[in-house]
């Protein structure tokens, strides 16, 4: 055990992130159960489609509603009693709904109050944790930090969760939330355990001048300034195919009603992959280099993708893309924690999420209304097109993007 524990989580990243990893670990499994049960739960309880759709729409609307707020509130107080707090009220809200469900009291508009409830705390609970890692390792050791966090995203919360989720559900509609009531009640415990570096307190009292000052600096430092504008226009053209992924699955390739959840897992599977190689990617190829050779692989996936119909090539596609979103994403935030400085990391990575979700429901809006003009591969030339015009201007400065810190 202790030679495995090395091997994952080093000791010379310290206790602290141990205990840090073991709770973001935990908590993701319950946060992937959650993805499949809570839209089965909502679609068990009503055949509205409005009321089903809402409970997607409940995932992503409180990042873009509260993801500023959250931003200002890990900048001011304490960062890990916010952790603490944010779960703790999850578990709460978990308990509750339990409870209804047991007592056969719930109703779809009551599921839909805890799932945005759920959600809202997960983007105070999620924005905040991201900023404790630069506050318990070394500037050296951001890279490897991060790949451990990224490894339990893409394998708990994306892989292994939803199909437990599932299958918990199917066993009875109120066990997949007393397991994930018990595994972020568990993540509070451990989160408890971590002990953060003192640091330097916001100077304003005023919410709206410390987000102003988020921006702020983001507008004056270049490299961010550019790596957040990349996020937000690569997620436009990511969202734009992801929005029309289920029908593409089914009439491009043929893949009928398994695509999609065939397509997320081979996209899992190869984030592992990329999980497992990054220390050795890292540690002969600089981060500048990653980057320019992510992105290209990103607008030749949008190619790829419109111009193939058969499914051994599209899966293939899908395998080395999630391979590269888990190294792009484990590259962004290193690169971001090493340039902001710790009291803006929490507003800083706020902009960050405000980008990345708006860039997908752009996206959204833009695939949808191509696909239904001039078919299902319209989203992905749009995208190829995009990005490849983006990735030519944004050329020169991923150098200085990935070197942000100096």
């Amino acid at each position: 055990m202790p030679g495995i524990l090395e091997r994952v989580a080093p000791a010379r990243l310290g206790r602290s992130f141990r205990w840090l990893l073991a709770s973001s670990w935990t908590t993701n499994l319950g946060d992937g159960v959650a993805i499949a049960a809570g839209p089965l739960l909502v679609a068990s309880l009503t055949d509205e489609p409005f009321l089903i759709a809402s409970a997607a729409l409940l995932r992503w609307a409180p990042q873009l509603v509260f993801g500023l707020s959250a931003g200002v509130v890990s900048d001011r107080y304490d960062r890990r009693r916010i952790v603490v707090l944010a779960d703790g009220s999850r578990a709460v809200v978990l308990a509750v709904l339990v409870a209804a469900l047991v007592t056969d009291r719930l109703d779809a508009v009551g599921a839909l109050v805890a799932l945005g409830l759920l959600a809202t705390a997960e983007v105070f609970a999620d924005n905040t944790a991201a900023t404790l890692t630069p506050m318990l390792v070394s500037r050296n050791d951001l890279v490897l930090a991060n790949a451990r966090l990224q490894v339990g995203f893409v394998s708990l919360n994306q892989l292994a969760g939803p199909p437990i989720g599932a299958a918990l559900f199917a066993a009875g509609g109120v066990w997949p939330f007393v397991t994930q009531a018990v595994l972020v009640a568990a993540g509070v415990l451990l989160v408890c355990r971590i002990r953060p570096a003192a640091r330097e307190a916001p100077t304003s009292s005023h919410v709206l001048r410390e987000i102003h000052e988020g921006f702020a600096w983001i507008s004056r430092h270049a490299a961010v300034r550019t790596l957040a504008l990349t996020i937000l226009i690569f997620n436009v053209t990511f969202g734009a195919d992801w929005s029309v992924l289920v029908i593409y699955a089914q009439d491009r390739l043929g893949l009928g009603a398994i695509g999609f959840g065939l397509i997320t897992a081979v996209s899992a599977v190869g984030g592992l992959l990329g999980g497992g190689f990054y220390g050795w990617i890292t540690a002969r190829v600089s981060l500048g280099n990653v980057m320019r050779v992510g992105l290209i692989i990103e607008t030749l996936t949008h190619f790829g993708l419109a111009a193939t119909t058969s499914p051994v090539v599209a899966l293939s596609i899908f395998f080395v893309f999630g391979a590269h979103a888990f190294i792009w994403g484990t590259t962004s935030t290193t690169v971001r924690q090493r340039a902001v400085p710790s009291h803006l990391q929490g507003r800083v990575g706020s902009v960050y999420t405000i980008g990345l979700y708006g860039g997908l429901v752009v996206g959204s809006a833009v695939g949808g209304a191509l696909a239904g003009r001039f078919g299902v591969t319209a989203p992905f030339w749009f995208a190829f097109a995009g990005s490849a015009l983006f990735l030519v201007l944004l050329w020169p400065q991923l150098t200085r993007i990935a070197h942000a810190d100096s």
